[in-house]
């Protein structure tokens, strides 16, 4: 297998990550109104936006040059409403945490329809 096969099926498979990670964070918001969920929902963000920043550094860093800035723009944007939706969660806000979910989920229907 040469290198640029192997550079394509990394970048494919940070692609499939991020879209389950997109799904996975869609999924907490049933978890909102549960008070027995937020360290649960904290530590699953948390986590989640561990792997979405590995696997959009290696998208980014293997995209076609065109596609480098939309893909980097996409990745701000979603990792600024994930560290306000962290924020209200860590606050135990469930109002502020459900408008926070509600922006996030926006930027993560995006990701979603980007990746490949």
């Amino acid at each position: 297998m040469g290198f640029e096969k192997m550079i394509d099926m990394e970048s494919r498979g940070s692609a499939c990550r991020i879209k389950k990670c997109a799904f996975d964070l869609l999924s907490i918001g049933d978890l909102i109104d549960d008070e027995d969920s937020w360290d649960l929902m904290g530590r699953d963000l948390r986590l989640k936006s561990t792997f979405l920043y590995c696997d959009f550094n290696q998208v980014i860093s293997n995209a076609p040059d065109e596609q480098k800035k939309p893909l980097t723009d996409l990745a701000n944007r979603l990792f600024y409403y994930i560290e306000e939706l962290d924020r209200a969660v860590k606050i135990r806000s469930i109002s502020l945490t459900q408008n926070r979910y509600n922006d996030t989920a926006v930027v993560l229907q995006e990701v979603m329809a980007f990746m490949p």
